[in-house]
């Protein structure tokens, strides 16, 4: 391997770590539904697409960045509230698959309804933050950026969590939800913040570490081969480990 791949091998996994951030974060918030709730929820990306929305058209008219920004979390949040007491709140004890053809329906219903009102153009909130360029690589300053805020969320989640009464309630639910009633523990009120919030929960380097080699892998695949089939082969990482490792990467084997 010459000089120039080595430069180009170091960069792409640079790069994959930075990408791992956001999806770290974006899959603690699965954990932390799929542990708390216990819900086949396969709507999480459309909620995450409403907040996108939210910032774009805030920003687009007029809203600094930074409030946009949080508008889209508190859109987010809401839509997440909305969702459980309208749909997953009326299915918590229905059978897994009842809950998933709850959920899908909603992601279909989601993006049907995003395609008429938004159409499929590609937006762009038209920000221009340039590369960080050191030893003839180059680092895009939003993914840069995005990695930092990822990891502060992930930080400040985990205090949440260990810290304060609602955050030992979550994780206390999450390992027994038959007794937590009779501990003067509301349920429903923990469902609404872990639907709100919908930030992580369980092994977080678990999270981070699956969250990683996704990352890496499309990285590479883009580096070696066409991006593309950097998402197929993360695709089939994630197959395989449901097979090898349903419980997890790092769960404790009975």
């Amino acid at each position: 391997m010459d000089c120039t791949l080595d430069i180009f091998f170091l960069e792409a996994i640079l790069n994959g770590l930075l990408l791992a951030g956001l999806l770290a974060l974006l899959a603690l918030g699965l954990n932390l539904i799929f542990g708390v709730i216990d819900v086949v929820w396969i709507c999480y990306a459309e909620l995450v697409m409403v907040g996108m929305y939210g910032i774009h058209y805030a920003y687009k008219g007029g809203t600094p960045f930074l409030l946009a920004a949080l508008f889209g979390i508190v859109l987010i949040a809401l839509a997440g509230v909305l969702l459980h007491q309208l749909v997953i709140r009326p299915v918590l004890d229905s059978a897994p698959i009842n809950q998933l053809l709850v959920t899908g329906g909603v992601l279909f219903i989601l993006q049907a309804a995003a395609t008429i009102v938004f159409g499929i153009d590609f937006k762009n909130l038209g920000i221009r933050l340039g590369s960080y360029n050191a030893f003839d690589m180059s680092f895009s300053y939003s993914r840069i950026i995005t990695f930092c805020v990822a990891l502060a969320a992930m930080l400040l989640l985990w205090v949440f969590l260990q810290r304060t009464y609602i955050g030992i309630a979550i994780r206390a639910i999450s390992q027994d939800r038959q007794i937590m009633p009779l501990m003067g523990v509301d349920q429903r009120k923990i469902y609404l913040v872990t639907s709100a919030i919908g930030g992580g929960l369980g092994n977080f380097v678990g999270g981070f570490f699956a969250a990683f080699v996704f990352a890496e892998i499309i990285s590479l695949g883009g580096l070696f081969s066409d991006l593309e089939w950097g998402y197929v082969l993360a695709f089939a990482f994630f197959i395989v480990m449901m097979f090898i490792r349903p419980a997890g990467l790092f769960a404790r084997r009975s």
